[in-house]
């Protein structure tokens, strides 16, 4: 990563040299067998979505700058060619890290496609994110389906038999209003579990979810008292090699996210346009979904990512984002921005020295 550094600080402030994105992330459907109370995506009207041979098309325009690829949705494993997208992915891309979120509710696919993925990006680190917002029957009621708590269970028990090197299995919590005074509890229910990682990230309003004016996301106080619970699980447990990056980056998001909720700006700058970009499942291209502000088509461009990225449209949306005319604690996009934010990495360097 530090190579690629420079190089991108240099596109936001100078727009020179414009460069792809390092940061990429793919919704290959709409489509979601969940009800989420914090997430409408199921109720968004179906779309073309691009086929796999598209999505060849698509990989290869973004050539092999993404170091992060997060295939999402929707809930990506209805897709049954989920994992020759990802194949393809990373024969084109070639990117480190591949991530990739799920309910859980389709156990045997799930289990079917991980293990033809893992088979298929031998050199990446591939990262199953699945999503618990509770324990048991309110994990059902937050998601909105019954059962789902048990075949999330029989997913993750699979998927923890599996025998790969290049698999790290998490569990992520949407911290949402409605299980927000919750989490220690869901805390240590869910760490029984003993994931590889265990990520939470703050509900918040997205156009691509269909939540603006849903009213989801935590009060600022209920945030930052989740974020000093979170953090102090942090430092309590020891780590060991690269898990002690991960924590610090980590504690430094949950600081952050109760920064802007609080504040409601960009503590520090955002990528998204720059190093970070989403392409929705009918080849729009955004620079976050929180936005969901579409600067061109891919199948309407002849799948000529220059052409979109580097567009007119493009080039107004990154004004507006530099401006600092949106600001959301996004952890996707916050990581990246914190990558490429000098001041952050110090107090990460800090964090994990301070510990050794």
């Amino acid at each position: 990563m530090l190579p690629r550094i420079l190089p991108n600080l240099a596109f936001r402030r100078w727009d020179r040299p414009r460069r792809h994105p390092l940061n990429v992330v793919v919704s290959v459907t709409y489509r979601c067998n969940s009800r989420c109370r914090t997430c409408n995506v199921w109720q968004r009207p179906g779309v073309d979505e691009l086929s796999l041979a598209e999505w060849e098309r698509v990989f290869a325009g973004l050539g092999t700058a993404p170091y992060y690829l997060t295939f999402s949705g929707g809930e990506p494993f209805i897709r049954p060619d989920l994992a020759d997208i990802v194949a393809a992915g990373y024969r084109l891309c070639r990117p480190a890290v591949i991530t990739i979120p799920t309910n859980g509710l389709l156990p045997d696919r799930v289990l079917a496609q991980t293990q033809a993925i893992l088979k298929a990006t031998p050199g990446a680190q591939v990262g199953i994110n699945l999503s618990l917002d509770g324990v048991g029957a309110q994990h059902d009621d937050i998601r909105g389906v019954p059962g789902a708590w048990e075949r999330a269970m029989r997913t993750y028990q699979a998927l923890r038999e599996l025998d790969a090197p290049n698999l790290v299995l998490s569990i992520h919590t949407v911290v949402s209003r409605f299980n927000v005074a919750d989490l220690p509890a869901i805390y240590a229910g869910l760490a029984a579990l003993a994931p590889d990682s265990y990520i939470t990230e703050v509900a918040e309003e997205r156009v691509e979810l269909g939540t603006m004016g849903a009213g989801i996301t935590p009060s600022p106080d209920e945030y930052a008292h989740a974020a000093a619970f979170l953090i102090e699980q942090l430092r309590r447990r020891p780590v060991q090699g690269f898990a002690r990056v991960t924590r610090a980056f980590r504690m430094q998001y949950y600081q952050l996210a109760a920064r802007i909720l609080r504040e409601q700006r960009q503590v520090i700058p955002c990528y998204a346009g720059w190093s970070s970009v989403h392409i929705a499942p009918d080849g729009d291209v955004w620079t976050c979904c929180t936005r969901a502000e579409p600067v061109g088509n891919l199948r309407e461009a002849g799948f000529d990512f220059d052409a979109v990225w580097f567009g007119e449209r493009a080039d107004a949306l990154r004004r507006s984002i530099r401006a600092g005319e949106c600001a959301c604690p996004m952890a996707n996009v916050s990581y990246t921005n914190m990558l490429l934010h000098p001041p952050t990495l110090l107090r990460v360097a800090t964090s994990m020295f301070a510990r050794s």
